[in-house]
């Protein structure tokens, strides 16, 4: 805090603003400051204040130990000056008493005998101040729970009473009900009682996050893995990262740990470090460590106690270090429970957690199922199983030269046996085979740095991959085969001309760099002597390839021809030396072109005359891409059935291959595209997960987070909000995202998504927390001040969503200032015009003015999109405008000005049509406008004649569907007549 408040207005300001923010150590310590504050004044009822906010700071923070300490004070005032406390401080005293029988219980290091005179103390004070006792009777139920004895009677004597207004919520209240019942083994009536809260019908500041926790299991036992997966999502996110809800935490991770989802347990885990550190709370630890040990020990049980796991401060722990570390310290805990307790109830239930089989094999919790294997260290991509891969020989010299010739082949299996030379060459005690068949070291070297450069290239690193195949060229010189050298060169010219440009005219340069290449490669061919057929061949694949993307960047009609004159010489070449593969690569080249120039039925002429020789001659692994390119073609010629059925026979057929070597990929990526033109937008997103997953495995991941960007889009409208965040959460939380190494408008795409997914779930606060963070950072965008302009617009809808009208006007002055220099009309009349609606809904006629000026501002961009002759995609910016100040002015009691705005609306929308996909627009107007006349201004007559028109209109239209709510309106007019 700057400076300490100098008068009690500005103090209870402060404990307003500290009341804000989340719990945790910034609110806890600000709260204990303000407390020092607050003593400096002779105002009593200041100091309640400011300790009841301490008290709350410390209980929601995890730190039992301090909470009665506050407490105290607060109970010594009361008695010295019970005057300073009114009704609603009196009732928070009281019902604290229940806050503190929570914390000693909490702490092993309270005698058993003092919590039962704590108990004694809150029946006392409960009798003398004449206030039922039910609440008193849940504590003492609570303690008989705790301890272990037997709680039959306890739970009578508390559940059969009648509730207070000191009682637990009734949230609260159903959980701990449905613990009773879970405890005693039975779990459907628990969850029969649990009903109310994980529908949502009854919640509070820890409902419904913590029976959600707790009834994930007992679904699961009863077979209803859906609802679980559900209430995992939704009710992890509401304690994550939470002090006060470890135990909560811990029941997650524990949840993960049997349903085969560790990987996902481990991922939580790191998410919520920091409870390690800040649960000062005994009995919290326990609970959320023991959730730790049962996944640490699935992990470790499955083979993977090496992992990396995040554990304690101050080390890196793997798996079975940290669980070592975890149970060390949960079992004294338990045991120093069980001490104060003179039970060894702590020891039995950790013990029965930990003994807890697994009750699933595996269950698809989020949009992004991981394995241990996935999360483990450079883990490699799994070989497919339908297929048995060439086995990679055990001598030297026959492991080099199968390398090199499924190399010249473009077999899949040659990264295998490049990965198997690299991982040799790099061993201090590798020996280079003397055999005159296999080279010198020097040519090895050589080998794997152009296998690294084409595997870079393919991630479009085209700088470092050009880098590297000149390193090749370099070292191939030295090992005197100047065949190769040249290929490596002309593969370092490709990849520069494929350098993005900078600058206005980039396609244009880019261009002029592939032409520049083709002819550098041209010379490098002629002047090299010796060159094998298949150098030679793949020389002319390189060169066909450069036309190829300069046609591709130019989409110039006369580079159409020098493609297909390049394939041409490539195709001729290639069937006189029977090299199958680059027969099959100039024929995907030339159907490639005529794709690009437009004539689709060319295309897919050739691509159908490939396949036919594929199937009989080969190469096998060419048909996944070549079914591929039909299908991405089909879906150009607007038939998405038979886009389908080739991506989908293209798919299966890439199983028998390496997924980098097939593109499975993009397979699946074209597969999405064509699901969502079939209306399939579920099976869509499938696809679209295990593209990015497979774009993230093979170091593509930019590809990757944008096709996860795609799919966390896609969920988001198929209304699968807690799968879009959980999605989201998880790829936030990758290192490189959090390094910032990733590509930051990314980044701040996937976080505009989850903001939007929040607030989609109906947590405004972190949603609006989210965009204002945004809209500063892209207030820096200097390049790019229309992204800024619909941020900080969005921004301002949930500031005024929140009712902060004074951020918002700032935020919404932001957008305006950054439209100014890259126009959103739409998206700012739109941002406008709902500020206006908001303020006026919310504040009535004291907001009237400001919500006016909101629709001025509107008014001025509808003037400047009219002047720009912008056409809107939605509705008019005009006739939405002149709606917004009927419904703005009837929010503020201005009827006879809301019912002219009304009518303005419907002047320039007009009437509809039978196809008019204005008719809902135009009969809204007309609803509000016969709601103000006929209600508020009382002139039914004219507001029905209104009504009934318009219902007769809209029939005649076909629109029967807009006459509902017309023709409700209308009857209940009539009623009141």
């Amino acid at each position: 805090m700057p400076t300490a408040p100098q008068t009690t207005d500005e103090l209870y300001q402060a404990l307003k603003e500290n009341d804000r923010r989340p719990y945790g150590r910034t609110r806890t310590v600000t709260a204990e400051e303000l407390v020092d504050d607050a003593e400096q004044f002779d105002e009593p009822v200041c100091l309640v204040h400011a300790l009841l906010e301490l008290q709350e700071a410390y209980t929601y923070g995890s730190e039992p130990r301090k909470s009665p300490v506050v407490f105290a004070r607060l109970l010594t005032l009361f008695d010295e000056q019970p005057d300073v406390f009114d009704e609603r401080l009196r009732h928070m005293l009281f019902w604290r008493f229940k806050w503190v029988a929570n914390a000693l219980r909490a702490l092993p290091e309270i005698p058993l005998a003092s919590l039962r005179q704590w108990l004694t103390e809150m029946r006392d004070r409960y009798e003398k101040a004449d206030l039922g006792l039910q609440p008193y009777y849940g504590q003492a139920y609570q303690l008989a729970s705790h301890v272990g004895e037997d709680t039959t009677l306890a739970y009578e004597l508390w559940a059969g009473r009648t509730r207070t207004r000191l009682s637990d919520c009734e949230a609260c209240e159903i959980c701990d009900r449905a613990l009773y019942h879970l405890t005693a083994g039975d779990d459907e009536r628990a969850l029969r009682a649990w009903e109310p809260v994980l529908a949502g019908k009854e919640s509070c500041q820890e409902e419904p996050a913590r029976s959600a926790s707790y009834a994930l299991l007992p679904l699961l036992r009863t077979g209803r893995t859906d609802r679980a997966r559900e209430l995992h999502l939704a009710g992890y996110r509401g304690c994550r990262r939470n002090p006060s809800m470890s135990q909560e935490v811990g029941r997650h991770l524990e949840f993960c740990a049997l349903t085969g989802n560790e990987a996902r347990g481990l991922e939580l885990l790191a998410e919520n470090r920091s409870l390690f550190d800040e649960v000062d709370s005994p009995l919290d630890q326990l609970s959320f460590l023991t959730g730790v040990e049962v996944l640490l020990q699935r992990v470790e049980l499955l083979g993977h106690g090496e992992l990396p796991a995040a554990g304690y401060a101050g080390r890196t722990w793997t798996v079975a270090g940290l669980r070592a570390e975890v149970r060390g310290r949960a079992d004294d805990l338990a045991a120093r429970f069980d001490a104060r307790n003179g039970t060894t109830a702590h020891t039995d239930r950790r013990k029965a957690r930990l003994d807890h089989a697994p009750l699933l094999e595996s269950l698809e919790l989020t949009l992004r199922p991981r394995s241990l294997d996935d999360v483990a260290p450079a883990a490699p991509v799994a070989a497919p199983a339908a297929r048995t891969t060439a086995t990679v020989p055990d001598s030297l010299p026959e492991l080099i030269l199968q390398a090199r010739t499924l190399d010249d082949q473009g077999h899949p299996d040659a990264p295998a046996c490049w990965a198997r030379l690299r991982t040799l060459v790099a061993a201090r005690d590798y020996t280079h085979p003397d055999d005159p068949a296999v080279g010198p070291l020097v040519q090895l070297r050589a080998d794997l740095l152009a296998h690294e450069a084409s595997r870079v290239g393919e991630r479009d690193e085209f700088a470092d991959a050009a880098d590297l195949h000149e390193e090749a060229a370099a070292l191939y010189d030295d090992a005197g085969v100047p065949g190769h050298a040249a290929l490596a060169r002309a593969c370092a010219l490709l990849a520069t001309a494929e350098i993005p440009a900078e600058g206005a005219d980039k396609a244009e340069t880019t261009a002029a760099a592939l032409t520049a290449a083709h002819a550098s490669m041209v010379r490098l061919h002629e002047e090299t002597p010796g060159l094998t057929p298949h150098q030679e061949a793949r020389l002319l694949r390189l060169r066909a390839t450069a036309f190829g993307l300069r046609l591709q960047t130019s989409g110039s009609e006369e580079h159409v021809a020098p493609v297909l004159a390049a394939v041409d010489l490539l195709h001729a070449f290639a069937t006189r030396h029977d090299l199958v593969g680059q027969i099959s690569g100039a024929l995907l080249l030339r159907s490639g072109a005529y794709a690009i120039s437009g004539d689709l039925p060319a295309a897919v002429t050739e691509v159908d005359a490939l396949l036919d020789r594929l199937k009989a001659h080969g190469p096998a692994w060419h048909l996944p891409r070549t079914l591929g390119l039909r299908g991405r073609l089909q879906l150009g010629l607007q038939d998405a059935q038979g886009a389908h059925a080739d991506l989908t026979e293209g798919l299966r057929l890439a199983a028998d291959w390496p997924a980098d070597a097939v593109d499975t990929a993009r397979l699946h990526g074209d597969l999405a595209q064509a699901c969502m033109h079939l209306g399939r937008p579920d099976e869509a997103l499938r696809h679209l997960t295990r593209s990015a997953e497979l774009e993230l495995r093979r170091g593509s991941r930019t590809d990757a987070f944008c096709a996860y960007s795609n799919a966390a889009q896609l969920s988001l409208d198929l209304d699968r909000v807690e799968d879009c965040i959980a999605l989201l959460d998880s790829l936030l939380a990758e290192p490189d995202v959090a390094a910032g190494e990733v590509d930051d408008r990314l980044v701040a795409q996937l976080r505009m998504t989850r903001a939007r997914a929040l607030h989609a779930g109906e947590d405004l606060k972190a949603a609006t927390a989210e965009f204002v963070a945004l809209a500063a950072e892209s207030a820096g965008w200097d390049d790019d001040p229309g992204s800024h302009a619909m941020i900080a617009a969005e921004t301002a809808v949930l500031l005024g969503e929140s009712g902060e009208f004074g951020r918002a006007r700032e935020a919404a002055d932001q957008a305006l200032v950054a439209h100014a220099r890259a126009p959103r009309y739409e998206q700012l009349s739109n941002c406008l015009r709902e500020l206006g609606r908001l303020q006026a809904q919310q504040q009535g006629p004291d907001g009237l003015a400001d919500a006016l000026a909101f629709l001025a501002d509107a008014g001025r961009i509808a003037d400047e999109a009219r002047a720009a002759e912008y056409e809107a995609h939605g509705r008019s910016l005009d006739s939405a405008l002149a709606y917004e100040h009927g419904r703005v002015n009837a929010y503020a009691g201005e009827y006879e000005d809301s019912l002219a705005a009304l009518e303005k609306a419907l002047a320039l929308l007009g009437e509809p049509g039978r196809d008019d996909d204005s008719a809902g627009e135009w009969a809204e107007c007309v609803r509000l406008a016969g709601a103000v006349e006929g209600l508020y201004l009382e002139r039914p007559a004219p507001a029905l004649a209104r009504l009934d028109a318009a219902v007769s209109r809209l029939t005649a239209l076909g629109h029967t569907e807009e006459t509902e709510p017309l023709i409700s309106l209308a009857a209940r007019l009539r009623d009141e007549e």
